[in-house]
């Protein structure tokens, strides 16, 4: 059992799906980063120093009651709270993930897209007297003489 195990994940496949989501799990730490260090305090500066880790509903008041400074004081206090502020960050960097997801998508589509030539014009038609290969353009078969119609 254990060797079709081991032929099993060491097929090409499934090593690449794994390298996959350690890449993809590093990229959404650096997105989470990006999204709760970088883009969120100008935005919250600009709505009037709002930090959005901070931004919740208390539901149920905890051992001490609120309100509550901080979402880590209420966390501390046993609140029970609605994390909106958190939700945010979240779909925010959901939407940068997936957005990059697309970038990498249409640039795998666009070098498929160039790997495939189209297929060239065709040049030659075959004579429809004798059968031999001709330019398309030719109105008179070199071989048999005959004269070609426009549409053969």
């Amino acid at each position: 059992m254990f060797k079709e195990f081991k032929e099993f994940a060491m097929r090409g496949n499934v090593v690449d799906m794994a390298v996959g989501i350690v890449i993809g799990a590093a990229f959404a730490t650096i997105v989470k980063s990006l999204v709760s260090d970088i883009i969120m305090p100008p935005i919250g500066l600009l709505l009037g120093g709002v930090d959005f880790s901070n931004l919740f509903v208390t539901i149920r008041e905890g051992s001490v009651a609120g309100p509550f400074a901080t979402l880590a004081d209420a966390q501390k206090a046993g609140a029970v709270t609605i994390n909106y502020g958190l939700f945010m960050n979240t779909v925010i960097s959901f939407l940068i993930i997936a957005f990059a997801i697309f970038m990498v998508i249409k640039g795998m589509n666009s070098l498929k897209k160039k790997e495939e030539a189209p297929a060239a014009e065709p040049t030659e038609k075959d004579c429809a007297f004798c059968f031999t290969s001709i330019p398309i353009r030719a109105t008179r078969c070199p071989h048999c003489t005959s004269e070609l119609s426009k549409q053969t």
